[in-house]
C-alpha cells in the first residue's frame, strides 16, 4: 500500500512538537504545498514562514539553534539544499548548530515540476559539509523514525525524502540511529545497497534474481553519513560484489560514497545504478524511472555486470 511522505511529515513534527517544546517549523513559502498548514493551526506561534527566501530562512534558523531553539526547516530539496548552500555552510555547518533539514521532492520522482525542481545533487553537497548527518527514508514508517531520530541527535541533520507516495516496506517501530542500515535480504552473490524510493525496486529486483538462482543481500542505507562502514566491509568480504541504487547523480551520492570507502578497505566490483551525469525532464515518475535506468531490470542488469566482473 502507497502513503503520501508529506503526510506523514506533518504528523511526525506534530507529535514531536509535544515532546520538544523548543521547536520551531521554518518554510519559504511551502506550508500548503507541505500539509505544514496543521502545525500553524495547531502552534501558530512556532511556525515562521519567508516567502520565496531561503538563505534568510537559513541563516534565521541558526540565529534561533544558537539561542536554543531547534528550528526544523522543511521545503523543496532543491530550495532547501543547493540554492542557499553558502548559508547552510557558513551559518550552520561551520558552528555547528542544531538545526535540522528535513527535504522533501528530491529527485527524478518530483516528476512533472522537470529538471528545474529535481534535486539530483543534495546527497553529494550536503554530506560533503563537516558536522552534518546525512539521511533517506524509504517509506512513511520510515520518515517517522528518522525524523524522532533527527531531533533526539544535538546537531545539525539533513534528511532527504521524496515528493508524495512511498509503498509500505516497514511496519510498527522502526530503528533508526545515525551509522545504521537495514538487512532486508540476506545473499551471498552479490550486495544492493539502496536508499529511498529506490530501496522499494531493490527488493523487486532481489525476488526476481532469486528465480534465477542469484541470491543478493539487500540492504536499506538510510544513514548516508555517517556511512555503516563495519556492514558495508562485511557484506564486501561475504559477496565480493557490490550495486548501489539512488535517485540522485551516481556522481557523489550513495553511490560514491559507499566506493569511496571500499576502494580503501575491501575493493570489490562496484555497478551504480542513478542518474547519469545528466538533467531531468518533466515526466511521471514511472516514465523517468524507465528513461533514466531507476528500475528494478537495471539493477538485475547491473548485479549481474558486478558478479561477471568478480575474480
Amino acid at each position: 500500500m502507497k502513503k503520501s511522505f508529506r503526510a506523514t511529515l506533518i504528523d511526525a513534527v506534530l507529535k514531536n512538537a509535544e515532546d520538544y517544546p523548543n521547536l520551531v517549523v521554518l518554510n519559504a513559502d511551502s506550508a500548503r504545498a507541505l500539509k505544514l498548514t496543521d502545525f500553524t493551526a495547531a502552534y501558530p506561534d512556532r511556525m515562521y514562514g519567508f516567502g520565496i527566501s531561503e538563505a534568510d530562512m537559513l541563516c534565521t534558523a541558526a540565529g534561533m539553534a544558537a539561542a536554543g531553539l531547534i528550528p526544523v526547516v522543511v521545503g523543496f530539496s532543491m530550495f532547501v539544499s543547493e540554492k542557499p548552500f553558502e548559508q547552510i555552510r557558513q551559518a550552520i555547518a561551520y558552528p555547528d548548530l542544531n538545526v535540522k533539514i528535513i527535504a522533501t521532492h528530491s529527485g527524478l520522482c518530483v516528476g512533472q515540476d522537470g529538471a528545474t525542481h529535481q534535486a539530483l545533487e543534495d546527497i553529494a553537497i550536503m554530506r560533503s559539509l563537516p558536522n552534518f548527518k546525512v539521511f533517506a527514508a524509504a517509506d512513511v514508517t520510515e520518515t517517522k523514525a528518522a525524523i524522532h531520530a533527527m531531533l533526539k541527535h544535538n546537531g545539525p541533520a539533513y534528511l532527504r525524502l521524496g515528493r508524495d507516495l512511498a509503498e509500505d516496506i516497514f511496519s510498527g517501530d522502526k530503528s533508526f540511529v545515525p551509522g545504521g542500515a537495514d538487512i532486508l535480504r540476506d545473499g551471498g552473490d552479490v550486495t544492493i545497497a539502496a536508499c529511498g524510493l529506490m530501496t522499494e525496486q531493490a527488493l523487486i529486483a532481489a525476488s526476481a534474481l532469486r528465480m534465477e538462482k542469484i541470491y543478493a543481500s539487500v540492504l536499506n542505507l538510510y544513514s548516508i553519513k555517517p556511512l555503516p562502514e563495519t556492514l558495508l566491509y562485511e557484506k564486501a568480504r561475504k559477496t565480493g560484489a557490490f550495486v548501489t541504487a539512488e535517485d540522485h547523480s551516481i556522481i557523489g551520492g550513495l553511490g560514491g560514497a559507499i566506493c569511496e570507502y571500499l576502494s580503501g578497505i575491501c575493493p570489490v566490483p562496484i555497478q551504480r545504478v542513478g542518474v547519469n551525469d545528466h538533467f531531468g525532464e518533466s515526466g511521471t515518475q514511472y516514465e523517468l524511472y524507465e528513461k533514466y535506468g531507476l528500475t528494478a531490470d537495471h539493477i538485475i542488469a547491473a548485479a549481474k555486470r558486478a558478479i561477471g566482473m568478480k575474480r
